[in-house]
């Protein structure tokens, strides 16, 4: 037990130093920058905001939302009637790809046109 717990302390201090040394330690303006969207945060405010860029963040966020609602389906199916419970796991992955085939269709996922 002791030999697992020492084994263990010592990778973890070899990983944080590791972490500290290995990154590159040359910063440049993009790094630096207090957001991740690429917008120059001390431009114009009024620039014209990309539709696409738009879309595909809320098409994500449903599909990241797809997989919190089915999280708990392998846990709802021990319940006294699983064939219900694969029922509506069904039809909310039944929804979301009709949803996305619609989606693909229409040319929303194209990002250039």
């Amino acid at each position: 037990m002791i030999l697992y717990t020492t084994l263990a302390t010592a990778l973890a201090l070899l990983l944080a130093v590791v972490s500290f040394w290995l990154p590159s330690m040359t910063p440049d303006s993009e790094k630096l920058s207090p957001y991740e969207c690429g917008f120059d945060p001390l431009g114009s405010a009024r620039l014209p905001y990309s539709m696409r860029f738009f879309l595909v963040a809320i098409l994500f966020l449903l599909f990241d939302l797809e997989i919190a609602l089915l999280l708990p389906t392998p846990w709802a199916a021990q319940l006294s009637s699983p064939p219900l419970t694969i029922f509506w796991s069904s039809i909310i992955l039944i929804l979301l790809t009709l949803g996305f085939m619609y989606e693909w269709l229409q040319g929303g996922l194209e990002w250039a046109e």
